[in-house]
């Protein structure tokens, strides 16, 4: 069940009530007796903190980051087995030694 905070307009009284969704809004004031005891809009009561979800995907627009893809397993640089050489074992060919292997 929800807490809502309840404030008089009239003394000032404040009070937070544990209510369902479907009671009735408060109206009477308990310390004065006055009908101006009106529902408040407050904070929740819960922050989201740490590195989950609201961190990741929402915060800043840029909409989290994606998995980086997965090499493709049957294309090797050597044009060899992929299977034979694992490839975090191997460090990635850069730019000019594909192009020397593709002139050769």
């Amino acid at each position: 069940m929800p807490i809502y905070a309840y404030r008089c307009e009239a003394c000032g009284f404040a009070k937070d009530v544990l209510q369902k969704i479907s009671d009735p809004i408060l109206t009477d004031c308990p310390a004065c007796g006055k009908s101006s005891f009106r529902k408040q809009v407050t904070a929740a009561g819960f922050q989201l903190k740490g590195s989950g979800w609201y961190v990741t995907d929402f915060r800043g627009g840029q909409g989290g980051t994606a998995a980086p893809a997965a090499p493709n397993a049957t294309a090797t640089p050597s044009g060899g087995d992929a299977a034979a050489a694992p490839a975090a074992d191997k460090p990635a060919p850069s730019a000019s030694a594909s192009a020397a292997a593709d002139k050769s």
